[in-house]
Formats: C-alpha cells, structure tokens, sequence
C-alpha cells in the first residue's frame, strides 16, 4: 500500500480495511463513516486523510439509491458476495488489516418488544469464522449496539477476547464536542444522574444511555454494572417527574432542570424564544414521554428521558457528593449532512486500527446494548422492574484520559 500524507500528518503506511454493513445509501451510517475512510474527514483544523485504504466490502442490501458500487468503481475495491470473500479479498487467507462492521439501516424484521432485528451478530460471527479458520485476526469496530440480544453481545464481546484481537463498538455521543466541554471527574461519587434525549426506542435510546454511560462509569469504584431496570410511559413518567425522591418512584428536579438549561432546542411558548416550559406546556408537546429508570450494584441512581416535542438534542446532569450545583453539559451534534461528530467516532476507530489499541472498553457498550434490551421489555412488560443480574455481572474500568473532542 502505498504511503500517504495529510496535512500535518506524518507519512503513515496505509491499512487494508474491509466494510461490512447492512446498507450504503445517502444519510445512512455506512454513508457517514465508510465515506470517511474513503475522502477523509476535518481534524484539528485541517483535513484529515486516514491511513487505512478500502480495499474490499460486503453490504448486505443493496436497495434503490446504493452508493456501494458507485464508491467501489471510484475508489478502486471490490464488493464481493459473502463477508468471508471480503475479507480474504477473493483469495484463500485473510488480506485486510481491519474491518469496519456496520450493521445499521435496511429492511430487516421487528420483534414484539420494538426491536429491529439487525444482523451485526450473524456479520461479526461470518468475520470471526474467518479469523478462526484463518489464524489471523484484525482489529473490529462495530456500530452502536452489539446486538438486539444481550447472549449474543456477550458471546461477541468473549470472542474478542479469545481470539485476541481489539474490539470497539458503540456509539458517536461519547466522543462529539460537549458544551461546556467538561468530563466527569474521575473517582467522583455520583449520588444521581439523569439524561434528556429524543427520538424513536431501540435507535435513540442506545445514544442517550452511552451518552449517560461514557459519564457515569468514570465515578469511584469503576463501573460495577447495572442491578435492575424499569422503564415508564406516558403519565407514569409525569408522575415521576412530579416526585423529587427516587424511592417513592422519583428523580432529582435539580437534574432535569440543568439539562433543559443546557439544551439548544428546548421548546417554547408562542411568543417566547427563551422562556423555562412550564409542566402543563410539558405535557401538551410531549405526547409519548418515555423514561428509563436503572439502578446501579454499587447504588448508584440514573434516569434517561426520551422527550419528543420538548428537546431534540442530547444533555446530561448529575449530582455529584460534596458539590452543591450538578454536573451538566449538552452533547454537541453538528448538525447535517456533515455531521461531525462521526468524524469523532471514526477519529477513534482509525487509532484502535492503526495502533491495535482501543481507545475505551467495548464493555461499556456490552452493557448499553443490554440496557436497551431490559428496557424495551420493561416497557412490554407495562412497566414492571426488572432485577438484571446479567448486567450486573458486567463490571470494567473506564480510562481516566476524556476521549471527547476538545478541539
């Protein structure tokens, strides 16, 4: 492969990399971080050429508005037929130094509890085989949650380690710029936390809680897992909202007021551009409010709000022991089509798959993936709490170095 060299980067060898994704059209993630290998991405001021080269791919589907074969006839790869071709590049032995693992969008079923069933265990467990038969194996990213089941995550996240090669997954929340650009102090004892997001169960959520996640394990203790769940809808999320104790079913009102005050989009009044919503406007633009309520081993206590028609934009607060004011900051997604902060994510990715080392544990999103799950089945389950011993048992150590953009 040839060298190469992007503005003050020093000359890099370039890495063979595979894609493996479900799609590739405009707007979806493949578009968003597959292009960013290919044309590069804004860094520091200047424009950031990786030093990974797409030599191969596999996309699952190929509906109207395909931009795979487009990207292959102009960049030069191949789209082959299976993931094992990809990733052997037509020949009989792995020929890619990483494989990028996207495994969301596309036409796939939905289960009862809201779930789109996406494929990226059955991708990653085609990319494992390879590696297994082959004696080899590359550094791995895969896009947001693991999996739609939590077995299935673990048993991803346990053959990276058996086969020994660097995984990381998840989301770009954790890595976009913060506004103020502030982490949570590491060691610090964190009473409660709460988060406001949007969107859709099962897509937006994922964000919401890896946004919460990327703060909360770095407290002291390191992370100990997650012991039970309850997810709320509709009036019983106004009800909790209404109480300020977390064991009569409340949370903290000093934290859902720092994330609205932390928010760039926070609903108004007619007339208004800068006035607090009063509870009545609340419930009036929020017509399907959804909260998830989870409990910590170690104790402690955190809240995510999805809030369609309040906010559409991700802030996070926590109550912190011996500080008066809480923690807050607003995750900053630039808005599209650049959309930055998959520059962000991509930023890490290319690291783990230059250096073999990955920037933050894929635990953490081992334990949002079954967050999601425990979640979306609280809420089938008409919001019945859940003892989740699974999650319990997922236990890490958060890196003490911030890895969100500063810059």
């Amino acid at each position: 492969a040839a060298a190469i060299r992007a503005g003050d980067d020093a000359p890099v060898q370039r890495k063979r990399m595979a894609v493996v994704t479900n799609v590739w059209t405009y707007g979806t993630h493949a578009w968003h971080m597959a292009d960013r290998s290919l044309v590069g991405y804004p860094l520091r001021g200047h424009w950031h050429h990786p030093g990974l080269e797409v030599v191969s791919a596999y996309v699952d589907q190929q509906p109207e508005g395909d931009l795979s074969q487009r990207r292959a006839a102009e960049f030069g790869f191949q789209i082959y037929p299976t993931v094992a071709e990809a990733l052997r590049c037509g020949g009989d032995e792995l020929a890619v130094d990483a494989v990028l693992l996207i495994g969301e969008h596309g036409d796939y079923p939905v289960n009862e509890f809201g779930q789109k069933q996406y494929p990226r265990y059955e991708l990653f467990t085609q990319i494992t085989d390879v590696f297994r038969k082959d004696g080899r194996a590359t550094p791995v990213f895969s896009d947001k949650h693991l999996s739609w089941k939590f077995e299935w995550a673990k048993e991803m996240v346990e053959t990276s380690h058996e086969l020994q090669f660097p995984f990381l997954a998840g989301s770009s929340l954790p890595v976009t710029w913060r506004m103020p650009a502030v982490d949570m102090p590491y060691g610090a004892v964190v009473e409660e936390a709460l988060g406001v997001a949007f969107g859709p169960t099962d897509i937006y959520d994922f964000h919401g809680l890896e946004m919460m996640q990327c703060m909360i394990e770095r407290r002291r203790g390191s992370e100990t897992g997650v012991a039970a769940v309850q997810a709320l809808r509709g009036d019983a999320v106004w009800n909790c909202l209404a109480k300020s104790d977390w064991k009569a079913g409340g949370c903290d009102p000093a934290l859902f007021e720092a994330c609205l005050s932390r928010s760039q989009t926070l609903q108004q009044p007619e007339s208004y551009s800068h006035r607090y919503p009063a509870r009545e406007n609340m419930r009036e633009w929020v017509t399907d409010p959804i909260a998830y309520r989870f409990e910590y081993a170690d104790g402690t206590k955190a809240t995510m709000l999805l809030m369609n028609g309040l906010v559409e934009d991700f802030t996070f607060a926590a109550r912190l022991a011996g500080r008066t004011e809480p923690l807050s900051t607003l995750f900053y997604l630039p808005p599209n089509p650049n959309v930055a902060y998959s520059a962000a994510l991509m930023s890490h990715v290319e690291q783990m798959f230059l250096t073999g080392m990955a920037d933050y544990p894929v635990e953490r999103t081992l334990l949002t993936s079954g967050l999601v799950e425990a979640a979306l089945h609280s809420l089938a389950a008409s919001g019945t709490r859940s003892e989740t011993p699974h999650l319990a048992a997922v236990k890490y150590t958060a890196p003490e170095k911030s890895q969100f953009w500063r810059r």
